[in-house]
């Protein structure tokens, strides 16, 4: 199977003579946009007629967005294309010019005093009630249309600017270790996978080396994160939330009251989610909990090598015995050339899903080396694909699901492959996969734990000014002292986790951590309905899906019965957690 994919559905070159045409259309549109806005937002008469036009806009407008999708992609396998880079900023730059005209609608909406009759009016708008009303709700956090306009234009000199800065700092550090008993210089990325070595020594040595290094570059960083989370502070004070984490809530369509029944059940279970680690610490001769240079060191013997088909095929077999639709969808995205697994020069590293709703398809970038870990990876983001597809069917409006919910699809999937994975493992091969699926988990509960700690300290003294390099390494190490507590040992810590992380650099996405907790959780709540329930749960998952777009968190777990303000239903998900380090330990 071809390892690289294939973006012609999408354009076949930035020369093409659909690209230019559709690039002209685009700034058409954003003209047209703009000056209808301008002219029909100004009263309610014809509200309905005025609604059901500006759907219609944004249908179009979702196709021609593709070319920025197209631009991001090519980047993400040629970093050093500079053609895509350049159309990037280009349609990004038009892009923002949307914001004023979208402001005003929003505004228009929110304005309207009886929406409900005028939703009565349209099937149309029927069909988009969830978000016209979402709308008029979140209509009283708007600032003045040249204002908003304005926050969109500074934010690309501003906070995205200092994003682009440590990305440059960070991706230019160059660390010399030694490797082996040979000395190596490598890049910040290359230093932190190291991590996963076989080798103690060579993990230890990347660890020392990493946190050498950061001092040359510590105090720019620290700048641009005191910047962004300054930026967010004043938007927040600006449009009259309660703070960062009430905006983020507010975008993330969940209740205070869900987070805080996650939160209390999360720190209930962090002394027995340190068992794995303290048992891990233990095969790995570490008297006083795990160093946290061994958090990811493998263990085990067992060495699970897939070819990429032998990869496919299990994939495809696995997802097919929970439904036909996910098996037939991971068989047409490997066909369909949907998926570039090929590591190479110039792609970048990890792993993400992209997924193209206008032409009902997805696209999957990976590093497939051949490890279990690598087929894991595949299933996740095959996961995120399959989201996408249950989606085909709902308006573009209708399709923009929130971060929580968007780890549910791809955990679900990792599950369905660990899970086959240990029917037919050896005792050895079992302590591979649970060691990386409860590494994996605890990851995205104990550590998100840390780090939402750490960005709600950080908000509260930010307040105050920005912080030293020493205050924020301080805020960092209490987070995880907190969250680990003896699962790892105490003088072997991480103080720069805030550094390496690129989730702290967004003013937009503040508190990009509980998401990837409430994902997973939520996944693992679902897939223990689907062993209680059987194959019939298939067809209730996929509508749950389907539902993402346009309902709140607390409305789409309805859907399969679960409240999830209710602590009790966290407790029921980390005790699947607990019951996975029980096995491991027995092991």
């Amino acid at each position: 199977m071809d390892m690289r994919w294939n973006l012609n559905d999408l354009y076949t070159s930035f020369d093409a003579p659909a690209y230019k045409r559709d690039f002209a259309r685009f700034r058409e549109l954003v003209a047209e946009l703009s000056a209808w806005a301008k002219q029909n937002l100004t009263d309610s008469d014809n509200a309905a007629g005025k609604i059901e036009a500006y759907i219609q806009h944004q249908t179009e407008l979702a196709r021609l967005t593709l070319m920025l999708h197209y631009a991001s992609l090519v980047m993400s396998v040629d970093t050093e294309n500079t053609e895509a880079a350049k159309q990037y900023d280009l349609l990004y730059a038009l892009y923002t010019d949307l914001t004023k005209p979208d402001v005003q609608f929003r505004r228009f909406v929110g304005g309207l005093p009886d929406l409900d009759a005028v939703i009565a009016e349209s099937a149309i708008l029927q069909e988009h009630e969830f978000i016209l009303k979402e709308m008029k709700a979140q209509s009283r956090f708007m600032l003045a249309d040249d204002v908003e306009a304005a926050i969109a234009k500074m934010s690309i000199t501003g906070s995205d600017a200092w994003d682009n800065l440590r990305e440059a700092l960070t991706s230019t550090l160059m660390i010399d270790v030694e490797v082996k008993g040979e000395l190596q210089r490598e890049p910040l990325a290359i230093i932190r996978n190291l991590a996963y070595d076989g080798d103690a020594q060579t993990r230890k040595n990347a660890y020392e080396a990493e946190l050498a290094a950061y001092p040359r570059i510590d105090k720019a960083v620290a700048a641009a994160l005191n910047s962004v989370k300054g930026e967010a502070l004043t938007q927040v004070r600006l449009r009259g939330y309660d703070s960062p984490l009430h905006m983020t809530l507010e975008a993330s369509r969940m209740e205070a009251a869900t987070l805080e029944a996650m939160m209390e059940a999360i720190r209930e279970f962090l002394p027995s989610l340190r068992r794995f680690y303290k048992k891990k610490a233990e095969m790995l001769g570490h008297a006083n909990g795990l160093p946290f240079y061994d958090l990811f060191a493998p263990v085990g013997e067992a060495d699970m090598r897939f070819s990429y088909d032998e990869a496919i095929g299990f994939i495809i077999k696995q997802f097919t015995s929970f439904s036909k639709r996910l098996g037939d969808y991971a068989k047409l995205a490997f066909e369909s050339g949907w998926v570039d697994a090929e590591p190479r020069e110039g792609k970048r590293g990890g792993a993400f899903c992209d997924n193209l709703h206008p032409i009902g398809q997805s696209r999957i970038m990976a590093n497939f080396s051949g490890s279990f870990s690598d087929v894991g990876t595949l299933a996740h983001e095959l996961g995120h694909g399959f989201h996408g597809d249950c989606l085909i069917n709902v308006s573009a409006m209708n399709s923009d699901y929130t971060m929580p919910i968007a780890e549910t699809a791809s955990t679900f999937c990792e599950t369905i492959i660990s899970n086959a994975a240990m029917q037919t493992a050896t005792d050895a091969e079992k302590m591979v996969i649970l060691e990386n699926e409860i590494t994996d988990m605890t990851q995205v509960v104990v550590d998100i734990y840390s780090r939402f700690v750490f960005e709600t300290n950080f908000f509260e003294e930010r307040k105050n000014g920005p912080l030293s390099v020493e205050e924020i390494n301080a805020f960092m190490l209490e987070a995880q002292k907190e969250a680990y507590g003896d699962g790892l040992e105490a003088e072997c810590l991480h103080p720069y986790m805030w550094l390496c992380k690129p989730h702290y650099y967004s003013a937009g996405l503040n508190y990009y951590n509980f998401p990837y907790a409430y994902g997973m959780l939520f996944s693992k709540g679902l897939y223990a309905e689907y062993m209680r329930t059987g194959a019939s749960f298939a067809d209730k998952y996929e509508k749950i899906l389907a539902a993402t777009g346009a309902n709140t968190l607390e409305d789409i777990a309805l859907l399969a019965g679960i409240d999830v303000r209710d602590k009790a239903f966290w407790v029921k998900s980390l005790q699947e957690v607990e019951k996975k380090i029980d096995e491991f330990c027995a092991l």
